[in-house]
C-alpha cells in the first residue's frame, strides 16, 4: 500500500533522495508518508505499526537527514530493538540509506565478542543500533557514551517489555540527555507502552498506522485439525500440495524446533532452522541465507516472530498453536509483506479448541478450516464455558460469519461455539 505523497514533496536531501532511488524505492508507504515529516520537525512520536510496512525507513530516513558534521564523539542516534536479528536489519537498512553520505553505523548485540564491537565505537559512528542489555554493558564499560545523541527510536517496543527489556530500557533513557527526540514505534499499544512513553517522552504525537483488521486483507488464514503425531506427515503433505516460495514453520520449543527440522531436512532440501540457543554466527548464517533465498523452509521459534522483514515469504505454518493470540497476529505478519499476498495455516489439536477460538477473539475474524486428502478432520470439539464467558453472555447459538467487534466501553461479543 502507498500513499499520495512523495519523497520529492518532503523536501529530503539530493543525496537522500538518490540513495532511495538506487534502493528501489519509488513513493512512500502510508508509514513513511505519516512519520518522516513529523520527525523531521523534531516531534516526539509514538507511532502504532505492524513490521513489514515500511516503518524501518520511516525513522531512518529523518535521522540520516538530520546528522549533524563536526567532531563529535559518540553517536547522534540511539536505536535500541529486541533481537539480535533485527538489530542486524536495521544496521543493514541504514547501510543502504546511507548510500553516498559519510554516516556510519554499527549493530550491537550480545552473541559477538564485545572487543569487536567496541573497536567499531572508538572508530567513531553516526548511528548505533542494539539491544538494549548489550548497549548498557557498553554503557557502563564506557564505550559507548550518550552525551552527542540527538534522537532516540524503541523499534517493537511492545516486544522489548514483553521479554523483559524493561529496567535497561529505563536505564538507557535516564542516562541520554533530555532535550533529545524520541520515536517510539511498536505493533501494539498497550498500558506498559503507554506508560514509558508518558515518562520518558515529551508530549509525544501519536500516530495509528494499523489497520481496522489485525491480520492483513493479503492473508489468507487457515486452520487443520490434526492429531498430534500427524502433524509432520501432515506439514509434509501440505508443502509437497501448496510449493511455497519461502516458508516459516513455527514450533512453540527449542526442542521442538529441532526434532521438526531434523525430520525436515530429510524429506525437502532446502531447511534450515533457528532458535536462540544456536550460536550467534550460526543464527547468523541462517538469517542471511533466508534473506537471499538460498533456505526455502525456515523452522524457528517466536525468536523470528517479530521484526525480521523478508519479502519472499510466502507461508507461514503455526506447527504448534501459539500460547499467546499477539504472537499469532506477528507471526502470521511475517508474510503478506508490504501489500503482498500470503497464506498461513495453524495446526490445531482436537483439544485445543479453546486456543483456536482466543485468537479468533483477538483478531476478529474466523479462520477458515483447510482439508488435505488423508487427514480429514475426525473430531470437532467446542471451546469450554470459561472461553466463551471471555466472549460476553448470550445463549449457544451458531457462530457468526465473524465475530462481532468490541473495544473499550462496548458491550462484548456474544456467547458463540467453535468447533474444529
Amino acid at each position: 500500500m502507498r500513499s499520495d505523497t512523495t519523497f520529492d514533496q518532503m523536501e529530503l536531501s539530493d543525496e537522500m533522495l538518490a540513495a532511495l532511488a538506487n534502493a528501489g524505492y519509488e513513493s512512500p508507504t502510508p508509514v513513511q508518508a505519516g512519520l518522516i515529516p513529523r520527525a523531521l520537525e523534531g516531534v516526539d512520536v509514538m507511532g502504532q505499526a505492524r513490521t513489514g510496512t515500511g516503518k524501518t525507513a520511516a525513522f531512518a530516513i529523518p535521522i540520516l537527514e538530520g546528522l549533524r558534521d563536526g567532531k563529535i564523539r559518540g553517536p547522534q542516534a540511539l536505536v535500541l530493538v529486541p533481537t539480535r536479528e533485527l538489530a542486524v536489519q536495521v544496521r543493514d537498512e541504514f547501510v543502504k540509506l546511507a548510500d553516498g553520505q559519510r554516516a556510519r553505523s554499527v549493530a550491537l548485540y550480545g552473541g559477538k565478542p564485545i572487543r569487536q564491537q567496541i573497536e567499531k565505537l572508538r572508530g567513531g559512528v553516526e548511528v548505533a543500533i542494539g539491544t538494549p542489555g548489550r548497549v548498557l554493558d557498553l554503557m557502563s564499560r564506557g564505550a559507548l557514551l550518550l552525551n552527542d545523541v540527538d534522537i532516540i527510536v524503541l523499534d517493537e517496543a511492545d516486544r522489548m517489555l514483553d521479554i523483559g527489556f524493561r529496567p535497561d530500557i529505563e536505564k538507557i533513557l535516564r542516562r541520554a540527555p533530555t532535550d533529545r527526540q524520541t520515536l517510539l514505534l511498536s505493533a501494539t499499544i498497550p498500558p506498559p507502552v503507554e506508560r514509558l512513553a508518558r515518562r520518558y517522552m515529551d508530549a509525544p504525537e501519536v500516530l495509528n498506522f494499523s489497520p481496522v483488521e489485525i491480520s492483513g486483507d493479503t492473508i489468507d488464514q487457515y486452520y487443520f485439525t490434526v492429531d498430534g503425531e500427524r502433524k509432520f506427515d501432515l506439514l509434509v503433505a501440505l508443502m509437497s500440495r501448496e510449493q511455497p516460495k519461502q516458508a516459516i514453520i513455527f514450533c512453540r520449543t527449542k526442542r521442538g524446533v529441532d526434532k521438526v527440522h531434523h525430520r525436515l531436512a530429510r524429506k525437502l532440501s532446502e531447511a534450515e532452522c533457528i532458535h536462540g540457543d544456536l550460536a550467534q554466527n550460526v543464527r547468523d548464517r541462517v538469517m542471511a541465507a533466508f534473506r537471499a533465498g538460498k533456505v526455502r523452509y525456515l523452522v524457528a521459534t517466536d525468536v523470528v516472530g517479530r521484526g525480521i522483514d523478508v519479502s519472499g515469504i510466502s507461508h507461514i505454518i503455526n506447527y504448534d498453536i501459539p500460547q499467546f493470540c499477539d504472537d499469532y497476529v506477528h507471526r502470521v505478519g511475517r508474510t503478506g509483506r508490504m501489500g503482498s499476498e500470503g497464506v498461513a495455516y495453524t495446526f490445531v489439536a482436537p483439544e485445543e479448541g479453546n486456543e483456536l477460538t482466543r485468537i479468533e477473539i483477538r483478531i476478529n475474524r474466523l479462520l477458515e478450516r483447510a482439508e488435505i486428502d488423508g487427514f480429514e478432520t475426525v473430531a470437532k470439539p467446542t471451546a469450554d464455558a470459561s472461553v466463551l464467558d471471555e466472549m460476553g453472555d448470550g445463549g449457544d447459538e451458531a457462530p457468526p460469519a465473524k465475530p462481532p467487534p468490541f473495544g473499550r466501553g462496548g458491550r462484548g461479543p456474544r456467547r458463540y461455539r467453535r468447533a474444529l
